[in-house]
């Protein structure tokens, strides 16, 4: 069987597994939007993912796992919400033993994640859900850590998105969401890609802080920190935005 036919399988299993726990899942779901979320999409951010952006998953996985101690923490559960065809996924994987869930809005990801997954030797360790992240189909208290990159800004209720990844964080559990690079991405690799991104990526870091203030205050969420990495050697260099949200244990 050729990879793509056993991708191909994999996708038809998905589906069918996930039109049958659509039932005993907490939150309510969505109906996959084929026609937003199509094929071609998912194929194009795998490209991107895979091209432009690879440098980008090691580095954040590494910051990631070392600021939270992912190593030690042995068996738990890891949510990365709009992980797309799974590039950090498979970077936490490596570096956890953790089990990892691909929560995205779009299942033609799941095909190409599957297939890396297995290809890089973690592939029971990963599992797939079709998610809207306004209504995360997870009961309360489910994941140890939550981790979402360039996904939450594109998001139309991003207040929603937050009290949702609050929703299901375990007590004691810390979520870190946002966009760009990790503090610890050397700014030769990082230069490159900004330079290719182009005028697309200069918004405003400051009015975007204040933006996750607000909604941290409207959500009643206390216990966060909003990170700007600068690097020392560019301090112009945007290296994005990133949010950490830990659920206070009661």
């Amino acid at each position: 069987m050729t990879l793509k036919r056993n991708a191909n399988w994999i996708f038809c299993m998905f589906v069918c597994v996930f039109f049958m726990s659509a039932t005993i899942i907490a939150s309510p779901l969505q109906a996959p939007d084929y026609e937003q979320f199509t094929e071609e999409a998912a194929q194009r951010m795998a490209t991107v993912q895979q091209g432009l952006l690879a440098p980008v998953y090691a580095p954040l996985a590494e910051q990631i796992v070392a600021d939270y101690d992912l190593a030690a923490l042995g068996n738990g559960i890891g949510v990365d919400l709009g992980g797309g065809s799974g590039a950090l996924i498979i970077e936490l994987c490596a570096r956890t033993k953790l089990h990892w869930v691909n929560a995205d809005i779009n299942p033609y990801h799941f095909a190409t994640f599957f297939a890396r997954a297995v290809e890089k030797g973690v592939g029971h360790r990963v599992s797939a859900i079709f998610a809207d992240g306004q209504a995360l189909p997870f009961h309360d208290n489910y994941a140890d850590i939550v981790v979402s990159r360039g996904t939450y800004h594109f998001i139309e209720d991003k207040q929603k998105v937050f009290t949702e990844v609050y929703r299901i964080l375990k007590p004691g559990g810390v979520a870190y969401i946002g966009r760009g690079f990790a503090r610890n991405m050397p700014v030769a690799l990082a230069r490159p890609i900004r330079e290719k991104q182009g005028i697309a990526m200069k918004y405003d870091r400051d009015a975007a802080a204040r933006e996750l203030k607000e909604i941290m205050e409207k959500s009643d969420i206390t216990n966060y920190r909003i990170d700007i990495p600068t690097p020392k050697e560019n301090a112009s260099l945007n290296y994005g935005i990133w949010i950490e949200m830990r659920k206070v244990v009661q």
